[in-house]
Order: structure tokens, then C-alpha cells, then sequence
């Protein structure tokens, strides 16, 4: 969310920015609803100090034995207009506030231009791509055939894009998810964290997947009491700060958390309904850091490469990308995604977005801090995947697949699964 003053003195150049993520700005709409709430502020104060004034004279001119009536009559007039701009400063409000709500971040520079993945740029690659002595399968030929996978059983449950691991399967998203915890709590300092999966609507505003997404969000309730399942992560780890002045001792805060994600997809049927690549439920391990705005860019880097960890640990080729301004998240100013090779399909796939946010989701929040004067300050926020599991057992069935039909996964997660291989028809294997 933006502060309407500063985007009106930007003027010209955050009209500029949003653009190149192909949102238009109407400045004079803006100006518009800021004058008028102004305007109001101000005929409602000058109406109240006249208010006070006038019931002052009453007192002063029934202890004179004056006649009153005439300024009664100005009181009751007074009242009636200050009710009246109240009203009319509420409408502004709203209208106010549903459109800063409406408007993206605004993009980084740094972000390239263009309007889909087609744009974005290449950083770096990370490991070779494996070349087989035969034709990959993919990760559902390979998890139905040795069994750890059941999708038809799954659509029984609940319909299409759900699955169910089973056996080693099971033990190798257990295993996964505690790999990932492992490296970002004892390696890269996060606090792991145990939260809601089911929060508010407010909550939901705060990190910036509502007003605009509420189509991709599954949403439940009891009585009069509305809950959003959570999509991430991200969203309950940094509204834990909403409404609080974080002491600047205590900045950066690190936090991570693995938890079921939820959504709905709207908009993306036809796309990867097969597989594991796209689900209505998920899991994933999420980071989250708050900062000090002017540590965050080196912040995203650091980020980037606690992503990044987590595929070198387990040995998967990927690459990195700085996508375009026209392709990042509306609540980012800057994304890097990290796209893991799939062998079925010949190409990278995105399997985590790391973003800075600048102080974006931290005045939709109200999370702050003190600056050297001692004045409150908003943080930046920032958060990645890390990683999520589906999509990283996705990629390790199909790049540790051998010709038999058996699975040898990475060295890195025997101690997590007391197993290396995975056998065609399911046995895990020493």
C-alpha cells in the first residue's frame, strides 16, 4: 500500500514505474480524493473550534440572562454540518483507501522490462542438467509406477490437482521439509515458527494477497467468522509484526515456517494439471526477513543464495532469473526466481520466487521500527520459497531417475529418510 502524498509529489515518475508492470496510475484521481479528504479534515476542524466557541457563548449568555435561542439554533446547525462532513470524510476514506489498496508496488529499476517470463533475465545456471542413455519419464509416470504417487486416488478425495504420497514417497516429503528447516534455522539463522493456517481478512490485506486476489484464495467461516486458508507462509510470518514497533535491536528478524499452501489457481486451468507442479494444497517451507529499508537490496541477494542452498544440497541443476518489471508480484519491487530443470519437459521451471517489498507490505501492516531520531519507521519486508516440496520431489524423481525405473536420491537426505534408493516397485533401498 502506498502513501498517497508521496505518490502525488512523485508525479510523473511513479506514473512511469507503474507503468512498465502495465498498471496505469490516474494521478488526477488520486489528487482528487486526497483533496477532498484534506478539504474535509479541514472544514471539520474550523466547524468544531466554531462549535466550541458557540457553546461557550451560550454558557456565558444564560449567566447573563441573555436570550440564547438564536445561538442554540447556530449550535444545532453546527452539529448537523460536522455530522454531515463525517459522513462525507468516510465515503472519502474508502474510496481513498480501496484505491491505494488497488495499486501495485512500484517496480525496481533494476527489474528488466517486459510483460511476461519471456523477459526475464538470466543470472547464473547452477549445475548440468542430467543426459540419459534413454527417454526420461516424468515424475507421475515415475511415482504411479513405483507406487509412492496416487493421483486417482486423490481426485477420489477431493477432485483434480491433489495428491497423495505414500510409503517412501511419504518419508521423502517428510524428509524434504526437514532438510530445508535444518539448513535455514542452523545454517542461515531463521527462527522456525508453527502458525495458523487459517487467518483473517485483515491478515490477508496486510501482506497484500487481498482485495486483489480474493479469486485465488479458498476461503471457509463459522457463523459470522470468515478465515482464508493460507496460500503461504509468508502471509501469517510477517502479519505476526502487524500493528507493532519492532525495537531496531532486534532487526533483521529471520523467520521460517513449513506449512500447507492453499490456492486456488483461478485463471491458470489448462496449465500443469498434471502432476505436482500446480496443486490446490501444497507444502512448502517459506523464509521471511523484516529490515531496515536500507539493508534490503543486499538482503534479497543473501536471500537468493538461502534458496539456492537448498537445491546445491541436494545436488538439482537450476538456474537464476531477474524477471521483468510487467511479471513481478504485485506487492513486489524486485523477484528473483530460482527455475529447476525438468528432464520431461526440457526446461526450467520456476521452483521459488525471492522478493524484496520494500516497505510496501509494512505500511498495509503497520510494522515498524525507530529510526536514529527515535521516530517510528516502517521495515522492509522480504520472502522466498524455501523450497516448496512438491515441486522440488518433482524434480528430484525425474534428475535422479535411472533406466530400471528405480529412484537414487542425494546423499544429503540418507540421514533423514535411513534410505538412497528407491526401487521400481517402491521398496526403499539402503
Amino acid at each position: 500500500m502506498h502513501d498517497a502524498r508521496a505518490l502525488i509529489e512523485m508525479g510523473a515518475e511513479a506514473v512511469r514505474r507503474l507503468a512498465r508492470r502495465g498498471y496505469s496510475l490516474d494521478l488526477s484521481e488520486l489528487e482528487s480524493l486526497q483533496s477532498r479528504r484534506n478539504q474535509n479534515i479541514r472544514s471539520a476542524d474550523e466547524l468544531r473550534a466554531e462549535s466550541k466557541r458557540v457553546a461557550s457563548e451560550v454558557q456565558q449568555t444564560a449567566k447573563q440572562g441573555g436570550d440564547i435561542s438564536k445561538l442554540k439554533e447556530r449550535a444545532r446547525e453546527l452539529k448537523d454540518q460536522i455530522r454531515d462532513i463525517e459522513a462525507g470524510q468516510v465515503q472519502v476514506e474508502k474510496q481513498l483507501r480501496d484505491l491505494l489498496l488497488s495499486i501495485p508496488n512500484l517496480p525496481d529499476d533494476a527489474a528488466p522490462d517486459g510483460d511476461s517470463e519471456d523477459f526475464a533475465v538470466e543470472i547464473r545456471r547452477v549445475g548440468t542438467p542430467p543426459a540419459f542413455p534413454f527417454e526420461p519419464k516424468d515424475h507421475v509416470d515415475l511415482g504411479e509406477a513405483t507406487g509412492i504417487l496416487d493421483f486417482a486416488r486423490a481426485t477420489k478425495l477431493s477432485g483434480p490437482r491433489f495428491a497423495v504420497s505414500r510409503g517412501a514417497g511419504a518419508a521423502l516429503e517428510r524428509a524434504l521439509a526437514t532438510l530445508f528447516l535444518d539448513l535455514h534455522t542452523r545454517r542461515h539463522g531463521y527462527v522456525e515458527h508453527a502458525v495458523p493456517f487459517l487467518v483473517t481478512r485483515k491478515t490477508m490485506t496486510g501482506t497484500g494477497q487481498l482485495p486483489k486476489f480474493e479469486e485465488d484464495l479458498f476461503k471457509t467461516g463459522v457463523a459470522d467468522r470468515e478465515l482464508f486458508l493460507i496460500p503461504t507462509a509468508e502471509v501469517p510470518l510477517t502479519n505476526l509484526y502487524a500493528d507493532e514497533i519492532i525495537p531496531p535491536a532486534e532487526l533483521p528478524l529471520a523467520l521460517t515456517a513449513h506449512t500447507p499452501c492453499f490456492r486456488s489457481e483461478a485463471g491458470s486451468y489448462g496449465r500443469d494439471t498434471r502432476g505436482l507442479i500446480r496443486q490446490h494444497q501444497f507444502a512448502k517451507v517459506e523464509i521471511v526477513q523484516m529490515v531496515d529499508p536500507a539493508d534490503a537490496d543486499a538482503t534479497l541477494e543473501t536471500m537468493v543464495g538461502h534458496a539456492e542452498a537448498c537445491l546445491k544440497e541436494l545436488g538439482l541443476a537450476y538456474r537464476v532469473v531477474k524477471l521483468a518489471a510487467g511479471d513481478t508480484g504485485f506487492s513486489a519491487q524486485l523477484t528473483y526466481d530460482i527455475e529447476v530443470w525438468i528432464p520431461s519437459q526440457n526446461t526450467y521451471r520456476e521452483i521459488s520466487s525471492v522478493s524484496n517489498f520494500g516497505t510496501f507490505q509494512a505500511r498495509r501492516a503497520n510494522i515498524r521500527t525507530r529510526g536514529e531520531d527515535g521516530k517510528p519507521k516502517l521495515v522492509a519486508t522480504l520472502n522466498g520459497s524455501g523450497l516448496p516440496v512438491g515441486r522440488t520431489l518433482a524434480a528430484l524423481l525425474e534428475q535422479c531417475q535411472q533406466q530400471d525405473g528405480s529412484i537414487v536420491l542425494p546423499e544429503s537426505l540418507v540421514p533423514y529418510l535411513g534410505f538412497r534408493r528407491i526401487s521400481a516397485d517402491g521398496t526403499p533401498e539402503a
